[in-house]
């Protein structure tokens, strides 16, 4: 069962994982979350397959696994159909865990894959008609959109920063031609974008035409519940990984270190930590735009006066970081999270107590990083050829070893990111992704994958330009059309 994560505004409190995902918003404009932490059994788990530690945490969750069976299917676009992800060891102490291995090269596959054909199950099975509304700084839209093209009943508008995505992440959108998908250029950041969806969740006047149209509405943002319940297995299995491999003893703990933006990522570990897995600290990883780090060292969370930077990182650039909200409810209960969401609302900023920051601190610690660090540090691991992309850089920047295993995690391939790696090697900077992807593929022989090397010979056939208060109108006079 889940609960919201600011109170009841007397609406039914506790509802199951798929009617959270097909209304994802809870009251007082809240999130849903676990009501209860069940404990993993390690013996249980410590010899599973993926496909099969996924049915035992839906299991152990409550949630109705009937539907698993499609889902998992997803994975036959991936490199390894049986397995999603892979392990790099660095050195003795620290392991690449690779999340890229899905058809848009990048993390958020892990998650999208599964969570849409769910999804998209669901509207077919209760035979209506869904408007999913995505907001990406770079990654959760390409993932979304090549998770439900041409699917029937779905229906899907994607918004992204105009400006903030690497090439190949806007091209992986723009490109989509499926008539059921509809890609927004905002002028604006991420976090307009995220503020224009939540609004859009909850504004009245929009879901009366939705409901007068026939169509109910959903996100796949991290908003969403049914996208945190995928994140939390990946981490799971990597400590399984390490232990079914003899890299540790089941009394060894590990760190995990996240470049993390809007926190989901996070969070699905902390889950697995408050489940039982061993994790010494979640390390978050962050670029210039650094408030998470902040808050995890200060306890303030406050971007009154700051803005919001454009990094060689980009899908880390994000100052609200709203799956924060569910950490929050978990330590401190809903009341307080209200308080200090309200507060982030009205004030732009909250800070909590230091005892309250003590217990933050036993699951979190943080790093930040400049551009020029990461720079330095994609050269560093180019010449032990090993390609990374400026989030995974970031990542490696907050790695001490301190003799504890730590894993990486590695969120985007390096095709992704071509032209920062490019110019970290000493290319020119003014070098446009298609080049830097051949300059890096002849330097280091890496195949560029089909799916990267096919964008460059697309249309962008799925861009509209809009400022963001025009974007429902935007979306009505679509939906009329496809009506």
């Amino acid at each position: 069962m889940l609960i919201e994560t600011r109170g009841n505004d007397g609406r039914d409190a506790n509802i199951g994982l798929y009617e959270a995902i097909l209304k994802p918003v809870a009251s007082f404009n809240g999130l849903w979350s676990l009501k209860n932490i069940p404990q993993i059994s390690i013996d249980d788990i410590k010899d599973l397959s993926y496909n099969d530690l996924t049915k035992y945490i839906f299991k152990i969750l409550g949630a109705d696994s009937s539907l698993l069976c499609d889902a998992l299917f997803s994975y036959k676009t991936f490199d390894n159909p049986n397995t999603p992800l892979d392990f790099t060891k660095l050195d003795d102490n620290l392991f690449l865990q690779k999340l890229y291995t899905g058809p848009t090269r990048a993390f958020k596959d892990m998650a999208m894959q599964p969570f849409c054909r769910i999804l998209c199950d669901l509207a077919k099975k209760e035979d209506k008609k869904y408007l999913i509304l995505t907001a990406t700084s770079g990654d959760t839209g390409p993932a979304t959109l090549e998770a439900i093209k041409n699917q029937p009943n779905i229906y899907a508008i994607c918004m992204y920063p105009k400006g903030g995505t690497s090439d190949v992440q806007r091209l992986q959108m723009t490109t989509n031609n499926a008539k059921n998908t509809k890609v927004l250029a905002l002028n604006g950041d991420f976090d307009d974008a995220q503020s224009v969806l939540k609004n859009l969740l909850s504004d009245v006047d929009f879901r009366e035409f939705l409901d007068k149209n026939n169509f109910c509405i959903s996100a796949t943002n991290s908003v969403n519940f049914g996208r945190i319940i995928f994140q939390i297995i990946y981490h799971i299995y990597s400590y399984t990984y390490l232990l079914k491999h003899n890299i540790i003893n089941s009394a060894e703990s590990i760190n995990i270190i996240i470049p993390s933006g809007n926190f989901g990522n996070a969070l699905g570990a902390f889950y697995a930590k408050m489940m039982g897995i061993k994790i010494n600290k979640i390390i978050i990883a962050t670029n210039a735009n650094s408030i998470l780090f902040d808050f995890i060292k200060t306890g303030k969370y406050d971007i009154r006066n700051r803005r919001l930077l454009k990094t060689n990182s980009p899908a880390m650039d994000i100052l609200k970081s709203s799956n924060m909200e569910r950490v929050l409810f978990h330590l401190y209960g809903y009341e307080r999270t209200k308080e200090l969401m309200e507060n982030l609302d009205r004030d732009k900023s909250y800070e909590i107590s230091k005892s309250e920051l003590a217990k933050l601190n036993l699951y979190f610690d943080a790093h930040k990083s400049d551009d020029n660090i990461t720079l330095a540090t994609i050269k560093e691991y180019a010449q032990k050829d090993i390609i990374i992309d400026p989030h995974t850089a970031t990542a490696l920047n907050a790695y001490k070893n301190d003799g504890i295993k730590t894993i990486i995690v590695s969120t985007a391939e390096w095709s992704k990111f071509a032209p920062t790696i490019a110019k970290a090697l000493g290319l020119d900077s003014a070098c446009n992704d298609k080049d830097a992807l051949y300059y890096i593929s002849s330097k280091f022989s890496l195949p560029i994958h089909k799916n990267i090397e096919s964008l460059f010979s697309k249309d962008e056939c799925n861009n509209t330009i809009v400022d963001s208060s025009n974007v429902g109108n935007i979306i009505k006079e679509w939906l009329r059309s496809i009506s």
